[in-house]
């Protein structure tokens, strides 16, 4: 007996779309022919209209070289996306949300561990969750197949409004301010310069990402490694501080100096940690992208989880070595202050480190963010045009430069953060709702294929996690976090309007010429769906 596949809700109903193709209320004229094909709307599937297959006799495909995202992500890809993301410019500038919340530097130690496992946990359960819907897209994902299609919408509108422009433009910004740094050196960076830097950093990026997968993915190696070079320079010179014996910090009398064992500070501090190794489920949103996912994809997860958590246990405790508790607090740029210590005149290296670091960052969640609306048009939740692919370099070129422009629009706000901050609890009811998913799975689909099978009380506790992280939340931002479930609900009525709405022919006509528009101004198509399927 054959084992049973999860298909998504599109690819069930393709049948009754192909049946009813011929029932379409409005037909091309000659010059879109061979661009565009209309998808009808049905009682159970109402899309943006949507293009099909690019005519055979455009030069610039053949039958031999399918329109679709290529495999072209290896395990060293993967590694990288996943240290390069989690890894941004926090650990240089702020790692103080721990320590604050623990009081002492051994607690702070103790935090950091937990952290790790704890990430390391919910990575692993998106292992098996990624290599059992094996689509790209993520939480979104999976939030479709198990919940329905409101539910994904909504992940869908915040990530697009919100979450991902708001945090890709803020990465850029902290990018353009230790670039511009030099130049400023006794005054704070000009606004305007910052973030004119932070946008040409978003167009560069973009760019680099429309032309090439390969060339993306090596920006992403190229520094992922590099921060790894600036943590690694950090914990050799934490070492020698330790060989010296020069660290009153750690001793044994004062390392537990100050703890605060209060269920409320251990509670914040675990949220502050949590926070830090955020980006661990983004290799996710390109599964269909990997090389052999069934072994690439968990194999990246269970080399770059343990990586960065010891780098972040590493990173603080050289720290320690030199900073104490206190000063950690009060500086702005912890790394900073190390290497002024240890480095002299060469403590310029640091800066420059938290620069590359952060360009690392917006490249990975650039990435990541275009495949995530490009899955979303695929499904039909948003228009037809963010899901077309570059006829040459094979890229979701729509998708990446909306995403950019998304994140330059955010250049306007006075106040960026105040946004993010509504949304903090966002991330973790998402994680938890897909995979409370995987456990729903188990139970109604036993028999579903699984390369990977966690024991259930790995994925048991992580749901329980983010409930406790959602809380938490509430608990510690009441007011924001309240004006951050009303704006996610403002997604209902987008929702109807524009996916669940019979629309009119003339919207539709409308639709269908702006997709039109978008292929040829992108040189793009859709992708070929039985290719994708392979």
């Amino acid at each position: 007996m054959a084992e049973p596949e999860l298909k998504s809700r599109s690819s069930r109903e393709s049948v009754a779309k192909a049946a009813s193709q011929e029932k379409m209320e409005v037909e091309l004229d000659q010059e879109q022919e061979g661009l565009i094909v209309k998808q009808p709307s049905s009682p159970t599937t109402k899309t943006v209209p949507g293009p099909a297959a690019k005519s055979p006799s455009d030069g610039s495909t053949t039958k031999e070289e399918k329109i679709v995202l290529k495999r072209s992500l290896t395990l060293l890809n993967g590694v990288g996306m996943i240290i390069g993301t989690i890894i941004g410019s926090g650990i240089f500038v702020t790692p103080t949300g721990v320590v604050k919340e623990a009081g002492s530097a051994g607690l702070s130690l103790i935090v950091w561990s937990v952290c790790g496992v704890i990430s390391t946990m919910g990575a692993l359960c998106y292992a098996e969750l990624g290599t059992t819907i094996t689509k790209s897209g993520g939480d979104y994902t999976y939030i479709l197949e198990v919940y329905g299609e409101l539910v994904a919408f909504l992940k869908l509108w915040v990530e697009m409004l919100i979450i991902r422009p708001s945090s890709q433009y803020v990465v850029s910004l902290v990018f353009a301010t230790y670039l511009l740094k030099p130049l400023y050196p006794n005054c704070n960076v000009p606004d305007s310069a910052a973030k004119l830097i932070a946008c040409v950093c978003l167009a560069s990026l973009t760019f680099v990402n429309c032309i090439s997968v390969k060339a993306a993915t090596k920006v992403q190696d190229l520094f992922t490694g590099s921060k790894l070079l600036a943590l690694i320079i950090i914990i050799i010179f934490g070492f020698i501080q330790i060989f010296k014996g020069d660290v009153p910090y750690l001793t044994l009398e004062k390392s537990f100096e100050g703890s605060k064992y209060g269920v409320d500070n251990i509670v914040l501090a675990l949220y502050s940690g949590l926070f830090a190794f955020g980006g661990w489920n983004y290799l996710n949103y390109v599964t269909e992208e990997m090389i052999n996912p069934e072994r690439n994809l968990p194999l990246s997860i269970i080399i770059s989880m343990p990586i960065v958590t010891v780098v972040y246990i590493l990173t603080n405790l050289a720290y320690f070595t030199t900073i104490s508790p206190q000063v950690m607090i009060d500086s702005e740029a912890v790394a900073v202050s190390f290497g002024e210590y240890h480095l002299g005149v060469m403590s310029w290296i640091i800066p420059v480190f938290v620069g590359l670091s952060c360009f690392g960052a917006v490249n990975g969640s650039l990435f990541t963010s275009a495949r995530l609306f490009y899955a979303g048009a695929r499904e039909g939740q948003l228009p037809a045009a963010l899901g077309l692919v570059h006829t040459d370099f094979f890229t979701p070129v729509p998708s990446l430069i909306f995403t950019c422009f998304l994140s330059m629009m955010y250049a306007i706000s006075q106040d960026i953060f105040s946004v993010i901050n509504l949304f903090s609890f966002f991330t973790w009811l998402c994680v938890g709702m897909a995979i409370a998913g995987l456990l729903w799975l188990r139970f109604t689909k036993p028999d579903l294929r699984r390369p990977i099978k966690l024991p259930i009380v790995i994925p048991a506790t992580f749901v329980l996690g983010c409930v406790f992280m959602i809380v938490v939340s509430f608990w510690a931002a009441p007011f924001e976090s309240l004006i951050g479930a009303s704006i996610i609900c403002t997604g209902i009525p987008a929702y109807l309007l524009g996916y669940k709405w019979k629309k009119p022919h003339v919207v539709k006509k409308m639709l269908e010429i702006f997709t039109t528009i978008c292929q040829k101004i992108f040189l793009s198509v859709p992708e070929d769906k039985e290719a994708a399927a392979e």
